[in-house]
């Protein structure tokens, strides 16, 4: 099997080749965090590069659930002429785009100013870094049936404008991911407990998004490998959702690892596991690969073409690739010329582990933020530099958004919002 061979999905649709842009997250929403320009234009360059299949960055299904300042958001009410954009530049070379669609639940920074909500009131453990985020609040069925309705609002409004389909994202200890974790998922109701209670909101959310949708708009799973944290969701959890999930009409499976107290999506376990250089999780992916009945994606650290095809050898249909494709956006084309392009960052070995994930991820939007302005990437920034330039990028745009947040328009919005997704749980019979 090729990297350039196409791959039909479960739902009979096509996607043109076996590499992935796999997520990013961007921070690049205009004023009213609707899809910007420079995000356009990032996504030009995606779009142009040959890729098959483009999956976006966090859009947020709640304005008042951030995973960080500057993102994208689309709830009920929310204009998608600039959605619309985005869908025909990812689709005009006849890539699949999706939108993956995202809840932050207690990965949400204090500084925000809004309510936290997770499925237990269990705080991040970052050390001293901890405080940067609240105490989150345990969630009430009321919020679970909501948190369930919004996604199936977001979805059905990124069909409308014209995306090929969604990734509901259960990874990197966002707050799907957060209910599969008996680390932060310490219910005693029909949410917690049992792997099978705990994975009810993911099996929950894609049963009433896949009912909302068209049979021929994809819908994939952003699922953790492991959490990479001792006592925490293991390889054979990962096994076992899967298997639930071979019972749903889910078009994609992509694997990844870790959260913000373990970030093995930047190569670095937490659990005494040492990780491979390169595609991080393979090793799970190819075990998940032999019970999955839908196509499995693999994403973590891949940036050379032999590696991609060691990935499809697996058995694992496609790779997903990131910050070398925040290094050079047309990597496909480059690759399918026969050039053995192997984009790279320098790693970064402070010896504070939470500055270091940090400082990577500064690194990767400091190239997004070049491509987005149409500049070519610099690899070699300093991380010290981009770190310092990030964190004053998020203090602007964090106060930017708490007096969107606030303004008098938000505030009436997220009120109709609210009282319109109670109306729609009602109606499609919310599990309670």
């Amino acid at each position: 099997m090729s990297p350039f061979d196409s791959l039909t999905l479960p739902n009979g649709t096509s996607v043109p080749n076996r590499i992935a842009k796999a997520a990013m997250e961007e921070n690049m929403a205009d004023a009213a965090h609707l899809p910007s320009a420079e995000l356009l234009r990032l996504y030009q360059a995606w779009a142009d590069g040959g890729a098959g299949l483009i999956i976006t960055g966090n859009v947020m299904i709640d304005r008042r659930a951030m995973t960080g300042p500057g993102g994208v958001v689309l709830e009920g009410g929310t204009p998608l002429e600039a959605f619309r954009n985005w869908a025909q530049i990812g689709r005009a070379r006849g890539a699949q785009i999706w939108l993956q669609l995202s809840h932050p639940g207690r990965q949400m920074m204090k500084n925000m100013g809004q309510p936290t909500l997770a499925p237990s009131a269990v705080a991040l453990d970052l050390g001293k870094h901890s405080s940067l985020f609240a105490m989150p609040k345990a969630m009430t069925e009321h919020d679970i049936d909501e948190v369930i309705a919004r996604f199936v609002t977001s979805a059905k409004l990124a069909e409308q404008a014209g995306f090929s389909g969604v990734q509901i994202h259960a990874a990197h200890g966002y707050l799907i991911s957060q209910f599969l974790s008996p680390l932060s998922n310490r219910r005693t109701d029909r949410w917690g407990g049992s792997l099978q209670n705990r994975a009810r909101l993911l099996i929950e959310t894609v049963k009433a998004v896949r009912a909302a949708v068209s049979p021929g708009f994809s819908i994939g799973v952003k699922l953790n490998s492991a959490d990479f944290q001792r006592g925490g969701f293991d390889a054979a959890d990962a096994r076992t959702v899967v298997e639930m999930l071979n019972e749903l009409r889910v078009d994609l499976v992509e694997l990844s690892g870790g959260s913000y107290e373990a970030p093995a999506m930047q190569g670095d376990a937490r659990d005494g596991r040492t990780l491979a250089r390169e595609a991080y999780f393979l090793d799970f992916a190819r075990d998940i690969a032999g019970v999955a009945r839908m196509p499995v994606m693999v994403t973590g650290g891949i940036r050379r073409i032999g590696v991609v095809q060691q990935v499809l050898d697996s058995g694992v249909a496609i790779a997903g690739i990131a910050t070398a494709l925040a290094i050079r956006p047309d990597l496909p084309d480059v690759w399918r010329r026969g050039e053995d392009l192997r984009p790279e960052v320098a790693p970064i070995r402070w010896k504070s582990k939470p500055m270091a994930s940090l400082a990577a991820m500064a690194v990767v939007k400091f190239q997004l933020r070049r491509l987005s302005r149409g500049r070519t990437a610099n690899p070699n920034v300093s991380p010290l530099k981009a770190l310092v330039l990030g964190q004053l990028r998020t203090a602007s745009l964090t106060r930017k958004y708490r007096r969107w947040i606030a303004s008098p328009v938000t505030a009436a919005a997220s009120v109709g919002t609210s009282a319109s997704l109670r109306a729609n749980a009602r109606a499609v019979g919310m599990p309670r």
